[in-house]
């Protein structure tokens, strides 16, 4: 595993105190920390553009059958493991690069009742300690743009994946406008852990990579209507303790409005798709 790519993630996502700060915050709003509902923890599980309502989309195309294998490959807190899980019934091992992200997961899972059909790792994308061919799909939200080599991370997709499998996609592209994004958001502090590629970079690479795609879409426009709507609340003070400002600090804030801008200039763009390995 590449530390420097490992601390320059964990420095940015999260810190030792991570899980302390998420248990006093929930405590306040008058919870059990160990006994919780999915309602209650979608503000700081679902950490990706769009929150829950992204995640439910891209699953309804997907098609999942209950009992199926999957990897939530930069699984964050779990909230889309989770989801999945309790939604679809099904098997899902999350992976992250970021250990406190990954205790966080397990707490959370454990709390909302649902250890017995996950598992997380802490563990490098572009080097997963899996076996080959075992997952019957891999999902990734706001992943890829993490990896500073995507040919060895989509590589690594493909070798966990079983023949015909599935990867779902929802992520983060460059836009055509190519004038500097305004940092930091909420992936990256600086442009030395901003990794964007053109959605025709993405296809060249997963094509490379083995895969075929079979369906894709842009939601850019429902991606920035969703950052406007929480932008406002942020900027109103309206939305309650459990935010992911408990997770990034003061500077979500800032981190939103720059997301917002960056989207409404054309310099960053959001597609979602499903490719299956060949």
């Amino acid at each position: 595993m590449n530390s420097t790519h490992q601390d320059l993630l964990t420095s940015h996502y999260a810190d030792e105190h991570l899980a302390t700060r998420l248990r006093e915050a929930i405590i306040a709003e008058g919870l059990d920390p160990e006994q919780l509902t999915l309602d209650a923890i979608a503000a700081i599980d679902q950490l990706h553009v769009g929150g829950r309502r992204s995640s439910r989309q891209l699953a309804e195309q997907a098609g999942f059958s209950p009992g199926q294998k999957v990897l939530d490959l930069g699984c964050g807190t779990g909230g889309s493991s989770r989801l999945l899980v309790d939604e679809h019934g099904l098997q899902v091992v999350g992976v992250d690069i970021t250990q406190p992200f990954v205790d966080v997961a397990q707490w959370l899972t454990q709390a909302t009742g649902l250890t017995a059909r996950t598992q997380f790792v802490c563990a490098d994308a572009q080097n997963l300690p899996l076996e080959d061919a075992s997952f019957d799909a891999v999902w990734s939200q706001h992943t890829l743009m993490n990896l500073p080599d995507l040919t060895k991370g989509l590589a690594e997709v493909n070798r966990v994946l079983k023949p015909k499998g599935s990867l779902l996609l929802h992520e983060v592209l460059q836009g055509d406008n190519l004038e500097p994004l305004s940092f930091p958001v909420p992936w990256a502090d600086t442009a030395k852990t901003s990794h964007l590629i053109t959605p025709a970079e993405l296809e060249e690479q997963l094509t490379a990579a083995g895969f075929i795609k079979t369906r894709q879409q842009e939601v850019t426009e429902q991606a920035l209507n969703w950052r406007k709507k929480h932008t406002d609340k942020e900027a109103r003070g309206q939305t309650g303790i459990l935010t992911p400002q408990l997770i990034f600090g003061p500077r979500f804030l800032q981190m939103g409005k720059n997301l917002m801008a960056n989207l409404a200039a054309g310099k960053v763009r959001l597609i979602e798709g499903i490719w299956q390995k060949v």
